[in-house]
This record gives C-alpha cells, sequence and structure tokens, in this order.
C-alpha cells in the first residue's frame, strides 16, 4: 500500500570524488604513452590485480563500462554502432562490443574532456582477458585485428558453477594465470613485482566486499541510495577494482552511506514503493529510473546485476544472501605468488554474476532472496538484446520470482544501441505496473 511519509534527502557528499576517479581512469588511460607508461584492455572482469604487478604506470580500459560511456552519447553511439555494421558485424551481437569497435573503426575516443573535441581512440599496447561470456575472447580477437595486432592473452573461467567448483577445476585457472604473468613479462619487457600483485589482490577483495555492504544497507526503509546513482558508484569498481583509490573510496562511500541509514536520509524523498531490475539499463534512457521516483516514488533499490556485477556476497547459516568477508578479515596473509593467485581465483569464481551462465536458477534463487531481504513489491525485468550472456535464461527467471510471488514488469530493450528501446511504450507499462501494485501518482 502507498505510503505518504516524507523523508529526509540530501545529495552525497562523496558523488565528486566518484567523478573524480572516474575521469582520472580514463584520463591517464588517454594520457599513458605520454608518461612512459603502459595501456592494456581488457573485460571489467578480467584479472586486473595481476597486471599491476608490472608497475604503477600501467592503466587499463575495461571494455563494458567503456562501450556503455559511449552508449550514453547517443548520437556518438548511432555513429560507432553503424561504422561496426558497414564492416559486417552483426547487430544481434553485445552492443557494448560493437560500441566498442565502432569506435575503433572511427578512431574516436569514447572519454571526452570538458570542452575539448573528440580525441583519437588511444590504442593499447596488449589485451589481457577472461572468457566467462560467450564474447568475451572474440571481442579482443577482433580488437587485435583491427588495431593490426596486438599481443593478446586470454584466461579461461568457464570451470562450472563455485558450488561445485572442484580442485582440478581451481588449478586449471592459476595455471593460466602462471602462464599469464609470464606472457606478461615477455610481452612487455618489464620485471614482475609480487609485492604489487599481492597488495592488488587485497584491493579487490576489499573493494567488491566493501560494495556489497552498501548495497545491504538499502534493504533499510527508506533506502539510501537508489539505482540510478549507484549506476555511477558500482563502475569504479568494473574500471579497476584492484585500485587502492577504489578501495578506498568505497571504504569512505560505506560511512556515508550508513549515517544516511542511521539519520533516515533517503534517496526518494516519498517512498512508497521498492522495485529491483536486472541487468544492464537502457543508459541512454535513464531518465525513466527519474519517472518512477518523481511520479509514483518508486525506488529502485539495485538489482543483482547492481549489487554483483562486482560486488561479492555469500549465503549464511539463515540462507541470506550477504556480502563476502574478505581473507583479510578472516586472518589470511597472502606471503607468496601462488597464494595470491588462489585467493585471487577462488574470490573470482565464487562471484555471483558468473553462477547463472551455468544455469537460470542460480540467478532466480539469489533475485528471489533478494526480493526477499530488500522488501520489494515488485521486479522489473529488461529483456535485453543487447546482451545475451546476462539475459540468459531470463523467461525462466521471470517465471520463478512469479511462483515466489512477486510481481513483476518486463519491458525490451537493448542497453547498449539506443535505437531498439521504446520510451512511450516502457513508460505505459510503468504506468500499468504501478497501477496493479495500487502505488497511487504523487500528487504534482
Amino acid at each position: 500500500m502507498a505510503n505518504k511519509t516524507k523523508y529526509k534527502t540530501a545529495p552525497l557528499k562523496t558523488w565528486q570524488r566518484a567523478k573524480e576517479i572516474r575521469a582520472n581512469y580514463y584520463r591517464n588511460y588517454g594520457t599513458a604513452h605520454e608518461k612512459g607508461g603502459l595501456r592494456w584492455a581488457g573485460g571489467a572482469w578480467s584479472f586486473d590485480a595481476i597486471p599491476a604487478g608490472l608497475g604503477d604506470d600501467v592503466y587499463s580500459i575495461t571494455s563494458e563500462p567503456y562501450g556503455a560511456t559511449i552508449a550514453f552519447q547517443k548520437e556518438f553511439s548511432d555513429d560507432c554502432l553503424e561504422a561496426a555494421e558497414r564492416e559486417g558485424y552483426a547487430r544481434d551481437l553485445c552492443a557494448y562490443m560493437r560500441n566498442y569497435w565502432g569506435s575503433i573503426l572511427l578512431d574516436k575516443y569514447g572519454w571526452v574532456e570538458p570542452g575539448e573535441e573528440r580525441k583519437p581512440f588511444p590504442k593499447p599496447d596488449f589485451v589481457w582477458q577472461d572468457h566467462i561470456c560467450c564474447s568475451h575472447a572474440k571481442w579482443y580477437q577482433v580488437v587485435s585485428d583491427l588495431e593490426g595486432g596486438l599481443p593478446t592473452y586470454c584466461v579461461d573461467v568457464s570451470v562450472g558453477p563455485y558450488e561445485h567448483l572442484s580442485e582440478n577445476g581451481m588449478e586449471y585457472v592459476v595455471g593460466q594465470m602462471h602462464d599469464g604473468i609470464e606472457w606478461l613479462e615477455q610481452t612487455t619487457g618489464r620485471k614482475y613485482d609480487d609485492e604489487k600483485l599481492i597488495e592488488a589482490v587485497y584491493n579487490t577483495c576489499r573493494s567488491t566486499s566493501t560494495w556489497a555492504e552498501i548495497c545491504a544497507l538499502n534493504q533499510t526503509i527508506p533506502a539510501p541510495l537508489e539505482e540510478k546513482t549507484m549506476y555511477s558508484l558500482y563502475v569504479l569498481g568494473t574500471l579497476q577494482k584492484s585500485s587502492k583509490d577504489v578501495a578506498d573510496f568505497y571504504d569512505e562511500l560505506l560511512a556515508e552511506v550508513q549515517e544516511r541509514v542511521d539519520n533516515q536520509i533517503a534517496a526518494v524523498e516519498y517512498e512508497q514503493a521498492r522495485v529491483m531490475t536486472d541487468t544492464q539499463p537502457p543508459w541512454g534512457f535513464l531518465r525513466v529510473f527519474r519517472y518512477l521516483e518523481n511520479v509514483y516514488g518508486c525506488v529502485s533499490v539495485g538489482s543483482l546485476y547492481t549489487f554483483s556485477l562486482i560486488g561479492n556476497w555469500i549465503w549464511d547459516d539463515e540462507g541470506r544472501f550477504v556480502p563476502r568477508p574478505t581473507p583479510q578479515s578472516q586472518g589470511i596473509e597472502i606471503k607468496d605468488r601462488d597464494q595470491a593467485l588462489h585467493v585471487l581465483a577462488e574470490w573470482e569464481l565464487s562471484k555471483p554474476e558468473w553462477q547463472h551462465f551455468y544455469h537460470p536458477k542460480y540467478k532466480s534463487d539469489m533475485m528471489i532472496q533478494i526480493a526477499k531481504d530488500w522488501k520489494l513489491d515488485g521486479v522489473v525485468l529488461h529483456y535485453n538484446r543487447g546482451c545475451e550472456g546476462l539475459s540468459l535464461g531470463i523467461a525462466e527467471n521471470r517465471l520463478a520470482i512469479l511462483e515466489a510471488g512477486f510481481p513483476v514488469l518486463i519491458f525490451e530493450g537493448n542497453m547498449g544501441d539506443e535505437r531498439e528501446f521504446d520510451e512511450a511504450r516502457t513508460m505505459a507499462r510503468m504506468d500499468s505496473f504501478m497501477e496493479s501494485l495500487d502505488i497511487p501518482k504523487l500528487e504534482q
């Protein structure tokens, strides 16, 4: 039922710092060669702690957030997508991937400094990737070809769901990591620093665990954060989860969000309803979130995607979905390269978003638990044609969520191709869904 309570609201004090970290990330990648540094390309799920052992002047560009950055710039995204299509790449491929390839084909960088013209795409020195989604390795095979041939290394992590992880599966991944370090040394001519690796592994675990703790605080009524804002916060982990700056920022953000909870500072002034979404949103149309908030007082508290694309979680003894404690908090001290790689591999292979590549039930179970623990009124599913990996099994997820007793709204679209999103139709569906939940419009 509708709740007419008016809550206090306030902007995030850490917001500007989040913007600075993101800007510096793309800026450092673009200017790396000017400072004698190295550039590498790979996915948001790549083991970025490993290249950190090459030195502090090694900068990455992670593909999915880069594709999303382009998607938000709708006119530039259209140019990139059309450039990829002219080269013969199919329109039903990953939209992030097509935006990325189009940026290379046009030789235009997706990051633009305020007041400056768009610069040429900064060519990476090598590719460091892993393969869990169907397109990951092939994505960078094309990047290598388009860039005239780039040294490329990809770690195969498809060893089955974490609950069935065997010792052989673990050693298979760790062995590839060891080989990858030797490959990095040969490719770059640099001597590898195990101490930098160990520090980066600690940072990876800390940043991903802390982000989960931040998301868990959204179980509070009123929610201290809403998902549109969370997109700009979780993305820092997708850029460089092994970075001390990112891990430290999440510690600072956790303290601020806890303060908001303690003082009942809400993300949405009139919180009448709570939903969660699923997979990537249509990045060019994030105003649909503001529509739900401003018209209905409906807050999206997050999603499995927002919570665990980077955040790491476990099931506790009571069957709840809770942040995974870091190795540091359990007194584990990493002493050498092999131990660091084992800790990193085990930590990443437990990642919730990796599990449902093997069966939709894993995703359904997690989403239903979130719906219960975060006290949701309904679930909004994006039938996202732009991402085959994270949309895999989504129709089965819908049925399972309905059977668990939670109303479901579905809408069709594409996270990275604005040509495949009908905004008016989606808002009409949202109106009907809010009416079905008996959520009245706020007085204007």
